[in-house]
Formats: C-alpha cells, structure tokens, sequence
C-alpha cells in the first residue's frame, strides 16, 4: 500500500532513504530547512572558488557504488572520480613528511624508508584489517542495531578480543616508531572518537585508508549530493527547500504530520534525518526517547572550526589533502574529549582539490580549506576564529617554507554556532555520535522510536555512526525498517 512519508533534512542519509522508499512506491517529500539541498555537505561559493562545507574526503568506494547499484545504476552515470596520488601528506615538523601514496606498494616503501622492518607489519596489519572490513563493511554495518546478536555471527565471534582492545593497543604494540603511530591512528578520527578509545576491530578504517586508496569526484563532495538528488526526483521524490519543521503531530501514540514554517502538513510516516536530539524537542515533551541526560552522557565527535581561502596563487609543497602534526597529539585530543576547551597548539588539516580539480577555483590560484578539531560546545567568537587562524596559518607558513598571508583575497569561517543554527547539531558538533565500544550499533539512539508510532529517525547520530559511507547505509537501513513495517 502506498503511504506519504515525509523526510526531514536533505542530507546523505535523508537522500538514501528517499531514493528506496520512493523505489518502493511511496509518496516521498523531502523538507530541508536551508535554501539548498545537502545537509551538511552544500558548497561555498564565492569570486570563481567552488568549496566543500562538509565532507572532503571520498573514501569506501565500495559502499557508494553498491547504493547506486541497488537502482541499477553506478557513481560513474552521475560524476567522474579520480584517485588521488598522493593520498595525502603528513606534516611532522619543518622538512619532515610523509607522503602516502596510491597503492600500499608505495606506503610500504614510504613506511620502510622512516623505519626498517615496518614494511612487513604494516602488511600484516592491513591483511587484518581487510578481513575485519570484509566483515563490517560488507555485512555487519548493514543491519539495523535491533539485536545484539547482531553482531554474533561465527566470524564475529573469532574477533572478540578485538572489541576489548583498542586501535592504539594493537598499532603501538607492532609501530614504536611515532609518525608511523599516528598516521594509522589517524582514520578512526572519521569515526569520532580517540584512537584510544576505539575498539580494534574497526581497524577496517585503515583497509579503507591504505586499501582501497582516496578519491576525488571532480566538481566536489557535493557532485554526490547532486547525484543522488538527480536519481531521487527521477524516482518520484519531491522536495522543498527553506522548509523548517518547527513541531511533529502525535495522536494516539502516532505521528499525523508536522509543521512545515507555518503549516501543517500531513503524514503516514515521518522519517527524520535531522539531528536526532532536536528532532525529539519537536515531540511532546513525553513522548522523548532520551532525556537530556542521556546525551549529557554520550561521547560526540568533534565539532571543528572550519576556513575557506581563496589564495591569488597557488600553493607550493602541499598534497590535495595535507595534515599537520607538528603539535602533541595526545594534548590535542584531550582538549577535545577529555577537557573540552580550546587547544593551546592544535593539530588541523588542509585541503587543495584545486590541486586536483581545476574546476574549483580560477586559473593560476588556489582553494584552500583548514579544519582544526574542537570539542562540542565551545565558546565561539571572532576574535577566537582569528587568533586560530593565525596560530595554524603561522605554522602552515613555516612548515611548507613558504608565505602565503598576503596571498589571501578572502577567508570565511564556520564554527560551532554555524552548527548550531544550520543545522541544529546538538552543542555544534560536526560529526555526530563517536563510535566507541558502548556507542556501537545497537547501543546507538535508535532507527525506530520506542515512544512514537511511525517516527523513524536515520543519519550520523543513529546506526550505523559517523561519516559519509555509514550515512547512505543508515538511510538504507531505515528505509527497510519502514517498508517492513508498511508490509506488517
């Protein structure tokens, strides 16, 4: 039987879930409080330069091309991808780099060349990894976290001891070298949360990293978002923009609809991609799952505090993807998780796709994006956004042996009230609910309310966690949680 679903927040997961609903013969509308589709993932642009808001990197290939394929299509119908080599640089200090290349060939050369031996572990530890990415990417994150016997399968239960270690036990135990350490601590940054507190299972990030390599879709990030817009309205899916859900009707335990700025519109179903705290404050107040306890309680990820550039040249001894840790790691992370203030010297990323991409910025000069960690929740001024960019553009100046201050036409920020009220992240988190031990699939907020009949929920806060590549599974799996019910 056909059914009006409504959908709140055009973001990857949001998107998914449309596309098989719609697949399945529903009546679908997508309703984005912002003027442009994309969630988190829209695009600055300003004078020429195309940037990135949200995410930069294209890794799990894989798991994009398996939702295309679900409507027998492919990433290459919708936008061209290009593996980039290097991957990324890491900066260390002044003169001191790692490149990481293309191929785990080349980052076995590049391992051996700062330590002799580390070759022939990191093979190891990546054979490992695959099969762990084998088991979690292509079986495990694609259940919905209803059961813990989810997760007891006969391959599973070969890994036990991986869940009660840590990423930074198993890495440190076979690295002494410290680069070498926190280049493969640094993937399960994606997944929110310390390599210290991860479990050593979710070493498939690595598998991800090294494996299976880093890609760029030309245009960027956001030719994905328009990709899956593109196959959406081909499937049926209507949507409106400027469109700010401000309450979810509930009768007799059941959503009715929700108001839509200043009206009410009706629904069978409701499913949300929004960040999944505020959608419960537009619920009766007795109808929350969680209280304000609970995620007093939980571990986020990191929000970040975020610099668009537009350089009038371009940048010399930089990779499409650069990261610097010329600071303490560990002092760093402990601002974020532990302390939750500003770092005194920070560790940041950058990224040049117009290293990569000449479509994202005018000939001759450069798109440089800076993102520097930050606990959720931080005070965020001005005056603070300028001091950071000063203290990372400092540095930025002295490790590429290069000025580029003067070379800056504009900078725009986005920080922690940007999250806030673009995207009513709870405390302006960017990332979502981290992925520990006690946060991982069915000890995650739920796909499906407890509370509120027909009230589903999917993205970056709920199953399976964190990133790009878990959001297109979420919305699949909540997509499936409501067309079982619809069969019921």
């Amino acid at each position: 039987m056909k059914k009006n679903i409504a959908i709140i927040g055009s973001g990857f997961a949001s998107l998914a879930a449309a596309c098989y609903l719609a697949k399945d013969g529903h009546g679908v509308k997508i309703y984005e409080k912002n003027s442009e589709i994309g969630g988190r993932a829209r695009q600055l642009k300003k004078d020429g330069f195309c940037f990135d808001i949200g995410p930069t990197w294209y890794w799990m290939p894989d798991v994009f091309e398996r939702f295309f394929a679900d409507f027998g299509k492919k990433p290459s119908d919708y936008y061209e991808l290009e593996k980039l080599d290097p991957a990324y640089k890491v900066f260390f200090g002044k003169g001191d780099s790692i490149t990481i290349g293309d191929s785990l060939e080349k980052i076995c050369a590049a391992f051996e060349a700062e330590e002799p031996g580390s070759s022939l572990k990191l093979k190891r530890f990546i054979a490992e990894a695959k099969d762990n990415y084998n088991i979690a990417i292509k079986d495990l994150v694609y259940r919905p976290g209803v059961s813990p016997m989810e997760l007891i399968t006969p391959t599973t239960a070969k890994k036990i001891g991986q869940f009660f270690s840590t990423i930074s036990k198993e890495v440190r135990k076979e690295f002494d070298n410290p680069k070498l350490a926190q280049i493969l601590e640094f993937p399960v940054l994606f997944l929110g949360a310390k390599a210290s507190n991860t479990p050593a299972f979710y070493s498939f990030m690595n598998y991800a990293d090294f494996g299976l390599g880093t890609w760029h879709p030309n245009g960027g990030m956001y030719k994905v978002i328009e990709a899956m817009e593109t196959l959406a309205r081909s499937l049926g899916v209507a949507f409106q923009t400027n469109a700010a859900v401000s309450k979810i009707f509930v009768e007799n335990d059941a959503v009715t609809g929700m108001m839509v700025n200043d009206d009410k519109i009706t629904a069978d179903y409701i499913l949300s991609g929004a960040d999944y705290h505020h959608t419960e404050t537009l619920l009766p107040a007795y109808k929350k799952q969680y209280k304000e306890s609970y995620w007093e309680q939980k571990t986020f990820a990191p929000s970040a505090l975020l610099f668009f550039v537009g350089f009038d040249r371009k940048i010399q001894d930089v990779s499409h993807h650069t990261l610097f840790f010329d600071s303490n790691f560990e002092a760093h992370a402990r601002a974020i998780y532990d302390d939750a203030s500003w770092p005194d010297d920070p560790l940041f990323y950058a990224s040049f796709p117009s290293v990569t991409d000449a479509s994202v910025a005018p000939k001759g000069k450069e798109a440089g994006i800076f993102l520097i960690p930050l606990a959720p929740n931080l005070e965020d001024t001005p005056a603070l956004r300028e001091k950071y960019f000063q203290k990372i553009i400092t540095r930025f100046e002295n490790l590429t042996n290069q000025t580029v201050s003067d070379r800056i036409l504009f900078k725009e920020s986005f920080c922690v009230k940007d999250f806030k009220e673009a995207y009513n992240s709870y405390k302006g988190n960017a990332y979502g609910l981290a992925n520990t031990l006690l946060q991982t699939a069915f000890l995650r907020p739920k796909l499906k309310s407890k509370k509120v009949h027909k009230l589903f929920f999917t993205g970056q806060l709920s199953v399976p966690g964190p990133g790009v590549p878990p959001s297109l599974i979420s919305g699949k799996l909540a997509a499936g949680l409501i067309q079982k019910e619809i069969k019921l």
